[in-house]
């Protein structure tokens, strides 16, 4: 165990936040929560810092960005394994989400020389627009994905020439204060980039209330979302929110049963995944033959030691995680399929399907975050319509059928931000992503990711004597 200092000699004693690795419950460190006069300070660098960085010539920030990528590059494996035990993640889940870091800065680099303005024909003169960064953005990441929800806002955010304080969630810290350490040993100036641990009431609070703070991404759960959202309403200041999901798997008779009964389509991550397809609606003369798919598969899932490559399902969060989706698995639900896991130490919960006869009980309807999905039947494109759109959120969500009408059909009935055919994949840091209705507010990643951080400034110049 060890102790990483984050103080600053104006706070009080902070509380010293235990991080435990979620297999184990062993501490892995004790990190302090950033105090309000310590978030201060950071911010007050961040703005002093990002004057000079908006400065440099694009192609200056785009070469220090790929610096930064290149440092990660060579961390991957550091990171993943830090991933691994803060987070519970599967090994190859964890090497994946370092290297989307890494991808998501590349990516940023190269939209920095393509951030460009407009001409617009007017009468008497000129007319062009600029886009200038917004100055200081504060990044508030979950700790479901620490490192590639995190990279989503900071990666574009830099790239656009913001500075960035970011605030990890309580229970994943020490990636985010790796990837600082990696972004000033590629040379990014000092106070660019900068990590504020501490709790989300506290540390969170006074990031979201600062002034000079003029934007606030921010991911995690949509009651604490909507506190967001007031409160940098009532700062004027702008706000990405990725919020909470249900999203639906719409099997139809007509498709390929075996890819749409993939049991990672709601356990990657041991569902701990807002796209996590954990309403699985089968149209009803395919129930059969699709639980046929799935019940096996789900009981063959290997749970274990998340460092382990042959594991698929690793460990809940945190011991709070797994009394809350335990409470979603009440004795009145039918059960179709149950996995194992481990005995001894750590927060584990089996995967689980369940095939409950009211679809307005909190199984059905709520965001359970963890592994269990629930089965319901349909008969029609019509009633699955009925039955996607049954929710309040509106995230993400599959279809998987062969026929291509039908496809397009029901993409443009579900409310929701991304949909997949015949795939289970919701993100490509390459395109846009968001959510309807309490899923969220705003769009992420895409061509136009570094033009979210951006203010556009109209010049008009009048030519006419």
């Amino acid at each position: 165990m060890n102790t990483i200092d984050t103080r600053a000699p104006a706070d009080p004693e902070p509380a010293a936040r235990a991080v435990r690795n979620p297999a184990t419950g062993e501490v892995l460190a004790t990190v302090p929560d950033t105090g309000p006069a310590h978030l201060d300070a950071l911010v007050r660098r961040a703005a002093a810092a990002q004057r000079g960085w908006a400065a440099l010539a694009p192609g200056e920030r785009a070469r220090l960005l790929r610096r930064f990528a290149d440092q990660v590059d060579v961390h991957v494996p550091e990171l993943a394994a830090l991933e691994v035990t803060e987070a519970g993640h599967t090994l190859g889940n964890a090497t994946w989400e370092a290297g989307n870091v890494r991808d998501l800065l590349e990516y940023a680099a190269g939209g920095v020389e393509r951030l460009t303005g407009r001409q617009i024909p007017v009468a008497g003169g000129i007319d062009v627009t600029f886009r200038e960064p917004v100055g200081v953005l504060g990044v508030i990441a979950p700790w479901n994905f620490p490192m590639p929800i995190a990279a989503w806002g900071f990666a574009p955010a830099l790239g656009a020439g913001n500075a960035v304080v970011l605030k990890p969630a309580e229970a994943t810290p020490l990636t985010a204060l790796r990837l600082a350490e990696l972004a000033l040993a590629a040379g990014l100036p000092e106070g660019l980039f900068q990590v504020a641990p501490g709790a989300g009431p506290v540390t969170g609070r006074a990031l979201v209330d600062h002034p000079a703070v003029r934007k606030i991404v921010f991911t995690g759960s949509t009651a604490t979302g909507k506190e967001v959202a007031g409160r940098c309403a009532a700062g004027a200041k702008r706000v990405t929110l990725e919020l909470g999901g249900k999203s639906p798997n719409i099997v139809f008779a007509d498709a390929d049963l075996a890819g749409a009964a993939d049991p990672l389509a709601f356990l990657d991550n041991s569902g701990q995944d807002c796209c996590a397809r954990s309403r699985i609606l089968v149209q009803r003369e395919a129930v059969d033959d699709f639980l046929a798919l799935l019940v096996p598969a789900v009981e063959a899932v290997r749970t274990g030691d998340p460092a382990d490559p042959r594991t698929v399902l690793g460990p809940l969060i945190s011991a709070e995680q797994v009394r809350r989706v335990a409470s979603y698995v009440t004795p009145d639900l039918p059960v179709l399929a149950r996995g194992t896991v481990p005995d001894g130490p750590g927060y584990w919960y089996p995967p689980t399907v369940l095939a409950p006869t009211d679809p307005a009980v909190p199984a059905v309807t709520e965001e359970i975050f963890g592994p269990v999905a629930v089965v319901l039947p349909f008969e029609d494109e019509a009633d699955a319509l009925r039955l996607a759109n049954a929710t309040r959120y509106g995230l993400s969500g599959s279809i998987w059928t062969r026929d291509l009408g039908r496809a397009l059909r029901m993409a443009r009935g579900v409310a929701a931000g991304n949909l997949s055919v015949n795939s289970h994949a919701s993100v490509r840091y390459w395109t846009p992503f968001g959510g309807f209705g309490e899923s969220g507010v705003g769009r992420e990643l895409g061509p136009e990711a570094l033009a979210h951080f951006t203010e556009t400034k109209n010049v008009f110049i009048r030519t006419e004597e």
